[in-house]
């Protein structure tokens, strides 16, 4: 039987919240009692090409500012790496202990190993379930960080089949935690 993989990658769309959806699916693994640390983009002003303001930190709920007050000159995006490396540091020490991880995005700061680059990092050598999402224009660089990852569609349905497809092996809960869309409690004996 094929190891199912622990990373799961949803590729970012243009007109899909893929933050919204990636706290939902937060929202649902907390609530079946598994714990999980990560962060997700905020936006400061949607509408603009660069919007996210803040990280949120899923467990704690701490909000971490990312964005400039201007732009760097030649530059149209007001991210602000140093900010992004504090929300990071942040959450590095709850990773090995979670169940899963859900990071916000693997982008043009991660390529350079900034930003979040040391979370990502630091949950594939827990081998820590890691759901996180990337832009186009970064595919190339996420495939060689983490070639084996699983593509997955940009819907709660797709994430609670990946989940699914491991949670009893690398949950470090009890098996019946399984995805947050879980049947009818059943006898696994």
């Amino acid at each position: 039987m094929t190891m199912p993989n622990a990373i799961a990658i949803i590729a970012n769309q243009e007109g899909l919240d893929n933050q919204a959806l990636l706290e939902t699916a937060a929202a649902a693994f907390s609530a079946t009692g598994l714990r999980v640390v990560g962060l997700t983009a905020r936006d400061a002003d949607p509408g603009e090409g660069c919007s996210a303001g803040f990280l949120h930190d899923i467990a704690s709920h701490d909000q971490f500012s990312i964005r400039l007050e201007a732009p760097p000159a030649g530059s149209v995006c007001s991210l602000d790496a140093s900010g992004m490396e504090r929300a990071c540091e942040a959450v590095l020490d709850r990773i090995p202990s979670a169940d899963v991880v859900v990071l916000s995005k693997f982008g043009k700061l991660e390529t350079m190993q900034r930003g979040l680059w040391h979370a990502f990092k630091a949950a594939i050598t827990a081998g820590t379930p890691l759901l996180t999402t990337v832009s186009a224009k970064h595919v190339a660089a996420w495939e060689a960080f983490a070639p084996n990852a699983t593509w997955i569609e940009a819907d709660q349905r797709a994430i609670d089949e990946w989940w699914r497809r491991f949670a009893d092996r690398y949950a470090r809960r009890p098996s019946n935690l399984g995805a947050p869309d879980l049947d009818p409690p059943r006898n696994r004996g």
